[in-house]
């Protein structure tokens, strides 16, 4: 139920939905104040479409990503554990018989995979089941990783249902090891946030993020609004008001 409400929340609070709502009342408003309907529909619509555009969602991205790096495998003193963090199901694979990771989840195991390889440091992956399924994120990691790519994973964290729970959960299960210093594995627009949830956790954390926002040629199309480009500028926003959040709650 948590988990339903805060995503409700997270909803109401990105894009598409909030502009949706600023037309909508903008539509409320057209009679008795017309003036102040026209604003508030302008606004929707131009934010829509500025949002919409590859453009300003790769700009946004790539601010928060930061200079696009590869973790350091050559450090004098390599971390203890590579953790990779779920990034969702692909629910009812009728080509895979069942549940299985999604396409964010395979790009994060990929760029692991890698890693381990040029590390061999053990993995450890985070993901739990929020919407109830028989299969937590973190045991459909394991599946892909040891059958697929041929890569062994030491610990599963399967409880979490969002980041900080998987910082949390995922420092209890290595302490006891004395594993604190660790490779952090995800996307990289969400590695910011990541980095606070895991060093709020105990952990000292090297990034290896993945997936970083690329685009090959800057044309006509880039400043044409498309869904992929709005579902970006989403993630950024997400990503932002996530970080504002752990702020607010590290000061109570």
């Amino acid at each position: 139920m948590t988990w339903l409400i805060t995503n409700l929340l997270s909803t109401l609070l990105l894009p598409p939905l909030n502009l949706l709502i600023v037309a909508g009342i903008g539509l409320w408003l057209w009679r008795t104040r017309p003036a102040i309907a026209r604003t508030l529909i302008t606004l929707a619509f131009t934010g829509l479409w500025l949002l919409s555009t590859p453009y300003v969602s790769d700009t946004l991205l790539q601010r928060l990503e930061g200079q696009p790096n590869a973790a350091d495998t050559q450090l004098k003193s390599l971390p203890d554990v590579i953790i990779v963090l779920g990034g969702g199901t692909y629910f009812n694979a009728a080509e895979y018989g069942g549940d299985t990771v999604s396409k964010e989840t395979l790009e994060r195991l990929r760029y692991a995979a890698k890693l381990h390889r040029e590390t061999n440091r053990p993995i450890l992956v985070s993901g739990g089941k929020p919407l109830d399924t028989v299969l937590s994120e973190g045991r459909q990691m394991q599946q892909v990783l040891e059958k697929e790519f041929n890569v062994p994973v030491q610990w599963v964290e399967s409880d979490s249902n969002n980041t900080l729970e998987s910082a949390r959960l995922s420092y209890w299960t290595l302490k006891d090891a004395g594993f604190t210093h660790i490779y952090l594995v995800t996307h990289a627009w969400h590695m910011p946030r990541a980095i606070q949830a895991f060093q709020s956790a105990g952990f000292q954390v090297t990034p290896a993020p993945t997936a970083f926002t690329t685009r090959h040629a800057t044309t006509l199309l880039t400043f044409l609004p498309n869904a992929d480009a709005l579902l970006d500028s989403r993630w950024y926003f997400h990503e932002m008001i996530g970080m504002l959040w752990y702020q607010l709650k590290s000061k109570h």
